[in-house]
């Protein structure tokens, strides 16, 4: 038998004791149905690693696919991801307390915080093509009612593909392993990476660049051994056994001159010829890396600027717009279709994801820029303040799209009555 332990602090009075007693009663965890054998009066199995740890598979730390994976990922976990309700115009009205709000921007689980969780969602799904984010613990079964709240999620790897299941590798927190789950589609978030014919398909750019890295790295660890693939050309033709002997004899004699000399210097026979052999594939690998790096770079959106941080503002703008806004709108629009029901989208919630467009511009010139889109009519007040992130005005003009400036002008005007030419004669 499972049991699951929950501790209550403080005092709320009888109302909210009963409504944790409510959660209590209906709470769900995706593991307690199966009973994993451990006692849960032990720890737990130890590790010298997290072991709820992505790691990747397609790239290894000495190439340049994990330094894109990581800064990728990294500018995506900055951007905010809120549950909220909208207005009647479709507008971000307010946040909506939560447990998908808390395990986004605050606690996913034991392990992560929101901005950790979504970094490894990003990253996961880079390195696999797509990602299965899991909720552990919700306040409801979602096999049985589609409206629940979400307390605990994790990332999950997929390992199998059903029509209307999918088999997941999932890290339990209760055990410290990662098991393997089969759950319904229609109650995690499949997220696909919008670059997959890019970084994922069997032929694309980043999968060839990883396997030209792989041959680079075995070449380079093949060089370094003190290999100097060195053929000895012997003055005997070397047929019969005597003279394999005899030739392996004067082979092992020159390896031990150049392993026991302290510059690697060996002499040899005045008839004897020495072939150094070329090493051009050396060349031709650098040449092939470098041209699928750049073309990788171009079919992301990426530059060596933004990896290193030396990225202007143009280029990080163009960089945000063509390869961190669709991932984030990936992620947004699968978890709005899977963790918020018909009923609370009807009730016009949703999730959106804030960037601030200024987050590299300095203060004075937000002013500037927020005054001349306003005074030239491009937006109102309440759509900049929606642009980076904050609540519309009450104010009514702050949804008038007009010149502050001149308004009270162009009113004057068209209150006053028209004046005629008998009225001009009179005058």
């Amino acid at each position: 038998m499972s049991w699951v332990f929950f501790v209550l602090k403080g005092g709320g009075g009888l109302e909210e004791e009963m409504r944790f007693g409510d959660r209590l009663k209906h709470a769900w965890n995706a593991f307690m149905n199966r009973d994993p054998p451990v006692n849960y009066w032990k720890s737990g199995p130890g590790y010298s690693i997290r072991p709820d740890r992505h790691r990747i598979i397609s790239g290894n730390e000495r190439t340049i696919v994990n330094s894109i994976y990581n800064r990728i990922g990294a500018d995506c976990a900055a951007i905010d991801i809120y549950h909220v309700r909208l207005d009647k115009n479709d507008r971000y009205k307010e946040k909506i307390e939560s447990g998908l709000n808390e395990c986004l921007n605050l606690n996913a689980n034991i392990d992560q915080t929101g901005r950790a969780f979504k970094q490894d969602i990003v990253m996961s799904m880079l390195d696999e093509g797509c990602v299965a984010i899991v909720p552990v613990e919700t306040t409801l079964n979602p096999d049985a009612t589609a409206g629940y709240d979400i307390t605990n999620m994790r990332t999950g790897r997929i390992l199998e593909w059903y029509p209307s299941d999918v088999r997941v590798e999932v890290y339990n927190e209760t055990t410290g392993k990662r098991e393997e789950l089969v759950v319904p589609k229609k109650t995690i978030a499949i997220i696909e990476n919008p670059f997959y014919a890019v970084m994922n398909a069997p032929n694309s750019t980043m999968q060839r660049l990883i396997r030209k890295l792989y041959l680079l790295d075995a070449v380079d660890e093949e060089a370094s051994s003190g290999k100097l693939d060195l053929i000895i050309q012997l003055p005997y033709v070397v047929k019969s056994e005597t003279r394999k002997r005899q030739a392996n004899a004067r082979r092992e004699e020159l390896e031990n001159q150049l392993a026991n000399s302290k510059y690697g210097v060996a002499y040899a026979d005045g008839t004897e010829k020495v072939i150094q052999l070329n090493r051009s594939l050396d060349n031709n690998l650098l040449k092939q890396i470098e041209y699928l790096t750049n073309l990788a770079f171009a079919q992301l959106g990426i530059t060596q600027g933004i990896l290193d941080g030396t990225a202007d503002d143009k280029t990080m703008l163009n960089y945000y717009s063509r390869t961190v806004e669709p991932i984030m709108a990936a992620i947004t629009d699968e978890m709005k279709r899977k963790f918020l029901s018909k009923t609370a989208r009807s009730q016009r919630q949703t999730l959106l994801y804030f960037r601030d467009p200024f987050k590299l511009v300095p203060v004075n010139d937000i002013a500037e820029i927020a005054d001349k889109f306003t005074r030239n009519e491009i937006m109102t007040s309440n759509e900049i303040r929606q642009t980076i992130g904050m609540k519309p005005s009450d104010d009514p003009k702050a949804d008038e799209l007009r010149n502050s400036n001149i308004a009270e002008a162009k009113q004057d005007l068209s209150n006053r009555e028209p004046v005629t030419t008998e009225d001009k004669g009179e005058e």
